[in-house]
């Protein structure tokens, strides 16, 4: 998840402009990507990422990382999360419209490997508030929003973590991976 300073993910016109994705920032999300099975998205972050990332492979501009990345996602597992979307086509996708927390819990408990959430900032706050969420992984954009969509909205209950690692990009965004320590 990409975060301003402030804690939003995106601006207060739900805008991602902000975002430092440059080529050491891309390969590092394409290296942890690589060790997930399975991703999963919100409505929104699913429609957008279905229009883009299958007309990488045929688009003769793009880079290998681009091509790396759009030939994992069409051969990952995915799985969408939406009350309101009527079906899927991208390859590989399953829909899930309701009991969501029990649904995810089941899969959870599955044989498989990691399982990801890719942005979908209210996917990502439902889960947090089912204590759905093992790892946390951010990168912290040096910027200062001031509005917009905030990471953590509405906490219940206090989360422990365990700093798994850090990373300082040259652009001045800082990767850090936590480990929930009060999720079992």
């Amino acid at each position: 998840m990409h975060v301003s300073l402030d804690g939003f993910v995106s601006g207060p016109c739900e805008e991602m402009n902000w975002v430092n994705l440059d080529e050491d920032i891309f390969r590092d999300a394409i290296d942890l990507a690589a060790s997930t099975d399975t991703a999963l998205y919100g409505r929104i972050t699913y429609q957008m990422m279905e229009s883009y990332w299958p007309t990488v492979l045929s688009n003769p501009t793009s880079t290998a990382l681009e091509l790396r990345h759009a030939a994992w996602m069409e051969n990952i597992n995915k799985i969408v999360f939406s009350k309101t979307l009527e079906r899927v086509t991208w390859n590989r996708t399953l829909l899930i419209k309701r009991d969501i927390a029990e649904k995810m819990t089941e899969l959870k408990q599955g044989r498989g490997g990691d399982m990801m959430i890719f942005g979908s900032p209210k996917l990502t706050h439902s889960f947090m508030k089912w204590n759905l969420i093992d790892e946390y992984k951010f990168n912290i954009n040096p910027v200062i929003l001031g509005n917009g969509t905030p990471l953590f909205e509405n906490i219940v209950h206090r989360v422990d973590l365990q700093l798994l690692s850090e990373k300082k990009f040259a652009s001045g965004v800082v990767g850090l991976h936590y480990k929930t320590r009060n999720n079992h």
